[in-house]
């Protein structure tokens, strides 16, 4: 079921989970989670918005530039789904660049409204690409090539990443996907200031595959040193993509931390 305002996807039943999906170009809830929202259904009852920028929110608000405005209108996002779902107590999952960084700001915005936080691939807190993702080569060969950095094995892989493209491409190449995309990685003076996260006081586990090709796993070991309630766990065989290229680790670790 979906909310098509927002295409909020509502799965499950239990502790409510929040599942905030990475930052890809073309992205969106439902792609993101396919691998492991219905396992994570069966202890949780998950709400898997589309992030402002992406899928049915792919304009975001106007005249936002830089990675911490997004991160921030995004908490503002979901604090306003909590709000009209009547929810006063959540657990966050937040994947990467995207969905990490805005569970991160969500922390330091309302943290009486999360109960544990799962983030993922360092969440967004190392250094930025050097070049923006896939639209400085808009092509299906770039598109391929850009998800196929994210799992540790694309033999492994190759159906899901080959559905996966086309899907991504006509998403990415929507009116107003590609502004939107560029103004996330903008380097901008002024705005909001970086989160404090030795001020982040919630529980949080720190997931990061042994295998990233996208993020080293010392942007995790930073993040949970500044943290100071976190741990980090290593994910032996799994890229960036943990939850893709290792589901059943992926959701036992999940699913342990938040019932604790």
């Amino acid at each position: 079921m979906a909310d098509t305002s927002e295409n909020v996807a509502r799965t499950g039943i239990g502790p409510v989970l929040v599942l905030l999906h990475g930052g890809g170009p073309g992205v969106d809830a439902e792609s993101n989670w396919a691998s492991v929202r219905s396992r994570l259904s069966d202890e949780f009852r998950c709400l898997a918005p589309d992030l402002l920028g992406f899928g049915a929110r792919i304009e975001g608000p106007a005249g936002i530039r830089g990675p911490r405005a997004w991160a921030l209108a995004r908490a503002r996002q979901v604090l306003d789904l909590l709000d009209r779902e009547g929810l006063e107590r959540v657990h966050l999952l937040g994947n990467s660049a995207a969905g990490g960084a805005a569970a991160l700001a969500f922390l330091s915005l309302a943290p009486d409204r999360v109960g544990r936080a799962v983030v993922m691939g360092g969440a967004g807190t190392g250094p930025p690409p050097r070049v923006v993702p896939f639209y400085d080569d808009p092509t299906e060969n770039s598109m391929r090539a850009t998800l196929g950095r994210l799992v540790a094995d694309e033999s492994a892989h190759r159906a899901l990443l080959d559905a996966l493209t086309a899907v991504r491409l006509r998403q990415a190449l929507r009116p107003g996907a590609e502004p939107a995309f560029r103004s996330m990685f903008a380097d901008v003076a002024g705005g909001p200031p970086p989160v404090d996260l030795t001020k982040l006081a919630n529980p949080v586990l720190a997931l990061h595959g042994a295998r990233d090709r996208v993020s080293p796993v010392e942007v995790s070991e930073r993040l949970v040193d500044a943290l100071p309630d976190a741990r980090l766990e290593v994910v032996a065989g799994a890229g960036h993509w943990i939850h893709v290229d290792r589901p059943d680790a992926f959701c036992g670790l999940v699913g342990e931390f938040l019932s604790a």
